[in-house]
C-alpha cells in the first residue's frame, strides 16, 4: 500500500471509536489493545495529548503521551498494519516527541514488551533502553513477557 497524503492532527475523546478500531490490529496473544474506557479516562487527565495519523482520510495510527512537569511518556503508539513501514510510527514519534518538548518536558520515556519489532523505530529514534521488568505483561494465553523501559533526552 502506498501512501496518499499524511497528515497529523490533535485527538481527543472523539476519536474514541478510531482508537478501538486501530488497536484491534495489535496482535491479541500478548494482552496490549486497551480497552475503550482505559482511554477516555487517560485522555481526560491533565498533560494528555493525542495525535492522529490520516492517510489522506484514512486512520493510520495514533500516539497517546502525558507531561508532567519536566518528564513526559509515550503511553501507546500505533500503527494500522497495513500502514507499518511507510514512515507513519516515525511521524507520529517525532511530533509526539515535539509536543512533550514544547509542554516543557526534558525526557521522554516508553515501555515496550520485549520482542516488539517497534523497538527498533525507538532505538532509530535517540531511545536508549534504562531498564527491564521480567515477566511484567501477562498475555491472553497466560505466558508472561518482559517489559523493556526505553528513555530519550529531548
Amino acid at each position: 500500500m502506498s501512501m496518499r497524503s499524511l497528515t497529523l492532527r490533535h485527538g481527543d475523546a472523539r476519536d474514541a471509536v478510531t482508537l478501538d478500531r486501530l488497536m484491534t490490529a495489535f496482535d491479541p496473544r500478548y494482552g496490549e489493545a486497551w480497552t475503550r474506557g482505559q482511554c477516555l479516562g487517560v485522555l481526560a487527565m491533565p498533560g494528555v495529548r493525542l495525535l492522529i495519523a490520516l492517510d489522506d482520510t484514512i486512520p493510520a495510527g495514533f500516539a497517546l503521551t502525558r507531561t508532567i512537569m519536566d518528564e513526559a511518556e509515550l503511553l501507546l503508539l500505533a500503527v494500522a498494519p497495513e500502514h507499518r513501514r511507510h514512515g507513519v510510527g516515525g511521524a507520529l514519534l517525532r511530533a509526539a516527541a515535539d509536543q512533550c518538548r514544547a509542554a516543557g518536558a526534558e525526557k521522554l520515556h516508553l515501555e515496550v514488551r520485549g520482542g516488539n519489532p517497534a523497538a527498533s523505530l525507538y532505538a532509530s529514534h535517540g531511545f536508549v533502553k534504562v531498564g527491564e521488568r521480567r515477566g511484567y505483561y501477562r498475555g491472553a494465553d497466560g505466558q508472561h513477557y518482559d517489559a523493556h523501559t526505553y528513555s530519550r533526552v529531548l
